[in-house]
C-alpha cells in the first residue's frame, strides 16, 4: 500500500514571532506569498509603543509580552 505525501502545517502565529523587525518581514513576506513586505515609516503612539507601519497597510507593534500585535 502507497503513502500519499502529506505536507504538515508547519502554522506560525504572528505572537509565536521574534520580537525584531527582523522576524516580521520575513513572515509577513512568506504570508504574502513570498511578496516582501517593507516597514513604510515608523511612529511612536502615546504609551510609547513604535508603531511600524508595513506595505501591507497595517501597523504592528510589540506589546508587553514581547509579542507581535496588530494595532487596530
Amino acid at each position: 500500500m502507497s503513502q500519499a505525501f502529506v505536507k504538515e502545517e508547519d502554522a506560525q502565529w504572528l505572537s509565536d514571532l521574534q520580537p525584531t523587525l527582523t522576524a516580521l518581514i520575513y513572515y509577513l513576506t512568506r504570508e504574502n506569498n513570498s511578496i516582501r513586505v517593507y516597514e513604510m515609516k515608523a511612529t511612536t503612539r502615546k504609551d510609547g509603543k513604535t508603531l511600524h507601519h508595513m506595505s501591507n497597510g497595517l501597523p504592528y507593534f510589540v506589546n508587553d509580552d514581547r509579542q507581535w500585535e496588530i494595532d487596530w
